[in-house]
């Protein structure tokens, strides 16, 4: 039996859980399960790993993204430019081996965890497709976890990034500071928010959506509801609208692909 699953805290509901099910029914992976392991703190973490010896692979989400990489034996470079791990690889290791790696996360362990972070491949394959020659300047609404891979990839993109938080720094705006000039300017517009996520459906990032045009991509990380009010409102002004959805399916599949991968490969060295 090999076993796979997500930790986090609360883990209320899952997208993780339900798709790697009905993956491993539908292509006749046997012998292979999915489960959700909410701890609440990560000291619990270790523990966690020794009474399931049998894990080969995690999902990481919130709160745990970033305080899990203290105990990892080696992180992607992606992973570690962006300072967030969302998917882990655990593979034996001799407590031996593990002395001479000069990475240990956890003291006295038989495996080794190496860290990625497919939120950078989901959002990057799910976003290039819908460029087109205007989107050269993006605004990034939220400045919260998911908007460190979002700044990842608009950075590999040679897209410029304005940040939009609620409060102005030297580093952000404020969303009174995001006028129909402003916009004029800025073509791609990105929600990091969990502004409209369900069943907050009546909810969305306070901009002049007036100003927008057909010129404009709205991209909302948000899944459910399929259509948040923030890509509605971006579509009823002509604007090309894409959600998270197609994001989290890419993200699933490049967990497994990590998982199921022997050796790194020479382009995640």
């Amino acid at each position: 039996m090999k076993k796979y699953g997500l930790i986090g805290y609360p883990l209320t509901h899952s997208f993780s859980k339900k798709y790697f099910t009905a993956k491993f029914e539908r292509e006749g992976i046997e012998n292979h399960v999915y489960d959700l392991y909410e701890i609440q703190n990560l000291s619990d973490f270790p523990e966690l790993l020794r009474a399931n010896p049998k894990l080969c692979g995690l999902n990481v989400t919130v709160p745990h993204k970033i305080g899990v990489m203290f105990y990892l034996d080696w992180v992607h470079p992606d992973a570690r430019e962006v300072d967030a791990v969302n998917c882990i690889r655990i593979t034996a290791e001799s407590p031996v081996a593990a002395a001479f790696s000069g990475e240990v996360g956890i003291k006295d362990h038989e495996f080794r965890l190496e860290g990625f972070n497919t939120d950078v491949y989901g959002f990057e394959m799910s976003l290039k497709p819908l460029l087109n020659a205007q989107h050269t300047q993006a605004l990034v609404l939220g400045t919260g976890g998911a908007s460190r891979a979002v700044k990842y990839v608009l950075n590999k993109l040679n897209i410029y990034a304005k940040f939009v938080s609620r409060e102005a720094s030297a580093d952000r705006i404020g969303y009174a500071d995001v006028t129909p000039e402003l916009l004029s300017k800025y073509k791609l517009i990105i929600n990091t928010t969990p502004l409209g996520m369900s069943p907050n459906v009546d909810k969305c990032p306070d901009i002049p959506y007036e100003a927008l045009t057909s010129e404009h991509l709205l991209y909302d990380l948000i899944y459910n509801p399929e259509e948040t009010l923030f890509l509605q409102k971006g579509r009823e002004q002509g604007a090309a609208t894409k959600n998270g959805y197609e994001m989290l399916l890419l993200q699933a599949e490049k967990s497994w692909e990590i998982w199921n991968s022997r050796e790194i490969k020479p382009e995640e060295e």
